[in-house]
């Protein structure tokens, strides 16, 4: 049995999810970090993205458009401005981040605004729930 370890995912509403878990993928600002336990201790920004958790053979995946994770060997916590499971997602709610993020997309001023909501369309344009 592989070990597990704590996974906490917060947005300032509530705790959106505390779970054991066995693997953490995130969408880190250089690129997808996988993460299992014993990991080294890391500090990293998050692009808007999913963030999917793997308990045994289950996956729940969370889209969060942006934010923070902190990696502890035992630990990861997420604090995340907007978290909603993908599987819990309408296609008509999608639509509306989509378009969020698309507006988001065309007030954008500056290099790194334009890259993090061009990723937040590029996401949600391919974003389905696994129903």
């Amino acid at each position: 049995m592989a070990a597990t370890f704590k996974f906490e995912l917060v947005s300032p509403e509530r705790v959106v999810l505390l779970i054991d878990a066995d693997e953490v993928i995130l969408p880190g600002s250089e690129g997808q970090m996988g993460v299992l336990a014993g990991h080294a201790p890391v500090v990293s920004t998050l692009n808007p993205g999913v963030i999917t958790v793997v308990i045994g053979n289950n996956r729940r995946r969370v889209y969060v458009n942006g934010g923070f994770a902190e990696v502890r060997p035992d630990q990861v916590t997420v604090l995340a401005e907007q978290a909603q499971d993908v599987d819990q997602m309408s296609a008509s709610a999608i639509a509306a981040e989509l378009e969020r993020a698309r507006q988001a997309l065309t007030e954008a001023s500056g290099d790194e605004a334009v890259r993090i909501a061009n990723e937040a369309v590029t996401v949600l344009s391919g974003l389905k729930p696994e129903r």
